[in-house]
This record gives C-alpha cells, structure tokens and sequence, in this order.
C-alpha cells in the first residue's frame, strides 16, 4: 500500500496539460552528477524578470501549469509564477492558477516568497503527511486533502493493494490558487480543461471557484473507489461463506487494511468542508452551495465506507468462528479414531501379559473369535460415532 510516492518533480508543460514528463524520463541517459548540478544551477538562477530568484530555468521544475485568468478565460501565453502573478495584480478581478506536482523544498520556498505563503503550510505542502484540515495564514487559506484511487487486480491476494491514496493541498489567495499534488491520484488536467471550457461563469467567481472544482473531483473519486471496493467486498463475502470456503483470513484481513486507509482519507474530511459551507463573507455564497453539494456527496461515501466496516467485522468474526469450528471438527474426528484403535490396543494389553493361566488362551477358536469380537465393537463403535456427527 503505497501512500505517497517518491518525490519526482515533473517538467513543466504548456497551458494545454497537467501532466508533464517526469524527471526520470528527463534525466534518461545523462551522467548523476551533471544532472544535479544542472538542477542546483536551476534553482540558484536568479533569472532576468525582477521577483524570479529561485525558479527553476533548465525545464526540471515542479509547476506542471500556470495560467492566469480573468473574466472566466485564461489569459493567452505562458507565465513563470512570479510573472503571472504580476500579471494578475495589474488587472481587476483576475487570478493566477499555479499547479506544483510533488515539488522539492527549494521550489516550494521559492514560491512561498513569491506569493507570502506562511512557512508551516509550506512545511505541510512539500512532506505530504497531513490529515484533511483547514487552516488560515493571515488572507490566504490552506485547505488539506488526501486522494484516493482504486488499484485494480486479477484476484484478491494477502498483499493486494486495494486502494493508493496521496495527498492534494489548496492555498487560496486574493488573487490565485496554488494546488499541489502529491502521489498520482485524482490528476487535475481534466478539471482545468472543464473550467476553462465548459464552467467559464464559474470560473469567474475567483480562486475558490479552482477549490471547489479541485474538491469535487478528489470527492468524486471517492465514489468510485467505494462502489469498486464493493465488488472486493461481495468475493470476500461469497469465499467466506462458500462451502469450499475459497476466501482465508488472510485476505479477509489485507481488505480490511485497505478500507482503514481510505477511511483515513475519507472522514476526516468532513469538518474541513463544514467549515466551508458554514463560513460567511469569506467564501462567495454562490460557492457555498457547489461546496454543499460536494458535502452531500462526501456523507454518502463515509456512510458506505461505514457499512464496509462493519460488513468486514462481521466477515472476519465469521470466518474466524469458522475456524474455531473447522478446528473443533478435526479435534473430534481424531477423537473418534482414537477411540476405535483404544478398543484393539486394550484387548492387545490384556493378552500381551502373559499370564499362564489366561481365559480362552488354549482354545482352538480363540484367535479368530477375538478378532471378530474386535471387529464388531469397531463396527458398532464407528456406526455410534458417524451418527452423532463425529465422524
């Protein structure tokens, strides 16, 4: 279960994508030490546009997109963050989109200083371990997510992974919204082609219209993590009460870790958007409602995730009683047996002793007629046994 992946910063692309070449694909075939040199020559340039110091100039940076936007469209031409960021100052109701995918601490203080970013939230943005939360810096807010997708497989297995979840964290400005996303979960090209081609009004409403769009798709996923994770859920079920009992604790158990992950990203949620909808004046009322919206989804998933707990504690009491019976069983049927060869092991004692003067022991039938005794006691014995279940 991979919660964040390693940190691999992403090149940067044109306005059309979110998502970039990845560094490994970059640095493919060149010598280790030229490409961290090339790297640390990138984030020291101090660059020709004023405000620039700390941009990455060779192409490896963490800023997949930055676009500015004003009147519900995107401003056309490419944009370092310091430079959209003038650009959106120098024009009345416009805002700068700045998307990070897991940047390293150089860039993320770069931008930091570029856009006077506290430095506690910067701490939260670049090592991804933080619980969903809502937190305000001075004018700007931080809001925490964790993403989650389903990883699909052949079969459930001891060490299948269910669910990946990752981190998605949201600093909301006056005048832009910055997304960073760690991990590989809820990818956020197709929400900036939606707004920026079919929500133009919505886009209009500023920053916090790109945070309600941001948060409705990481919710979204939710859902559909939860209705796959059913389909686990009912082969488990269908396994463990098979009469070939196919399902073994062990993966019974691996589910069950899989959903307190998603768990783990999916309640702590609730308070954040609460705090959402509930605020007055600083998010606009037209996205309150979008924002409840996304809430209502939010309850339905904790709601179902809820239920797939106690479905799985009840699976996993009933397959351990299974064992304990199965184990019951097999305690009984060596039981039985052992009863049976105690009959012929009492009647070898006896006539292994030898006494001198002994009953029968000089009678011309007396073998054939201990035998056949013995038989039949074994006969009736296992007869007795197998009716009462024994055997």
């Amino acid at each position: 279960m991979v919660t964040h992946p390693a940190r691999v910063p992403s090149v940067g692309l044109s306005s059309a994508g979110e998502v970039g070449m990845t560094e490994r694909s970059w640095t493919r075939g060149r010598p280790l030490g030229k490409v961290w040199a090339d790297r640390m020559r990138g984030l020291l340039n101090t660059g020709d546009h004023p405000g620039q110091q700390g941009f990455a100039r060779t192409g490896a940076s963490a800023v997949v997109d930055c676009g500015v936007y004003a009147d519900g469209k995107r401003m056309p031409g490419d944009f370092t963050p310091d430079q959209a960021l003038e650009e959106a100052r120098g024009r009345e109701g416009a805002f700068v989109w700045l998307g990070l995918h897991q940047p390293s601490e150089p860039e993320m203080t770069a931008i930091a200083r570029t856009y006077g970013l506290h430095e506690l939230a910067v701490e939260d943005a670049v090592k991804a371990e933080q619980r969903p939360k809502l937190e305000q810096f001075n004018a700007v807010h931080f809001l925490v997510l964790r993403t989650a997708r389903y990883v699909p497989h052949q079969e459930l297995t001891e060490s299948s992974q269910v669910v990946e979840t990752g981190q998605m964290m949201i600093f909301i400005g006056e005048q832009f919204v910055i997304t960073v996303r760690h991990g590989d979960a809820s990818e956020l090209a197709p929400v900036r082609a939606d707004l920026e081609t079919q929500r133009g009004a919505l886009l209009e409403q500023g920053p916090w219209a790109v945070a309600y769009a941001v948060t409705d798709r990481v919710v979204d996923h939710y859902l559909d993590v939860a209705d796959d994770f059913e389909a686990d859920l009912d082969t488990i079920e269908e396994g463990v009460f098979s009469r070939e009992r196919s399902a073994p604790i062990q993966q019974v158990y691996q589910l069950k870790r899989e959903l307190v992950e998603f768990r783990r990203a999916v309640v702590p949620l609730q308070r954040p958007l609460a705090a959402i909808t509930s605020s007055q004046g600083v998010v606009p009322k037209e996205i309150r409602r979008y924002f409840r919206d996304v809430q209502d989804h939010l309850t339905r998933t904790v709601e179902q995730v809820s239920s797939y707990d106690d479905l799985l504690n009840s699976i996993l009491q009933a397959r351990l009683a299974q064992v304990t019976v199965d184990q019951n069983n097999d305690m009984r049927k060596i039981a039985s047996w052992a009863a049976i060869a105690t009959v012929w092991t009492a009647f070898a004692g006896v006539y292994g002793m030898n006494f001198k003067y002994m009953p029968e022991t000089q009678w011309k039938y007396g073998y054939p007629a201990l035998v056949a005794l013995l038989v039949l006691i074994t006969v009736l014995l296992y007869r007795a046994l197998r009716r009462n279940g024994w055997l």
